[in-house]
């Protein structure tokens, strides 16, 4: 598992605590960047090159859980996002701001990378994070 943020950052070995509670204070001591804004095409292209065309990507459910906004130019973004659904077997991406009224995916890096997404869902409660894993499962349709 990786966050991406400004940089991108390994999370496996913090997940791996049974309980979540502390699993997630573990992931939060471990991502230096959290709240500073996303380089998403950057980012991906790093995981991509290290480790996504080694097999972590290859032919798995990719799941990306960001608003979408990114920093840097979103055609990189775009292209990043080519690669990684060619590589993967599905790409699910949760968005927070999906399930606010009248919400339209007009942020540069949401709208370069939805064209690459195979499902899009909304990823603002303990709810919408359960239809998310149905999704993953593939027992419902986005």
């Amino acid at each position: 598992m990786f966050t991406l943020g400004t940089r991108l950052t390994r999370v496996s070995r913090e997940m791996t605590h049974r309980d979540p509670d502390t699993a997630l204070k573990a992931v939060g001591a471990a991502v230096p960047d959290w709240s500073g804004g996303t380089r998403l095409g950057e980012m991906l292209r790093a995981f991509l090159d290290r480790w996504g065309q080694r097999g972590m990507a290859r032919g798995a459910v990719v799941v990306v859980l960001s608003d979408g906004w990114e920093r840097d130019d979103p055609t990189l973004l775009a292209g990043q996002m080519r690669r990684l659904h060619r590589l993967a077997h599905r790409v699910v991406w949760a968005n927070p701001r999906k399930a606010r009224p009248g919400y339209a995916p007009m942020a540069g890096g949401m709208a370069a990378a939805l064209p690459h997404v195979d499902a899009f869902v909304e990823g603002h409660s303990l709810a919408a994070l359960e239809h998310l894993a149905a999704v993953v499962r593939g027992a419902v349709d986005a």
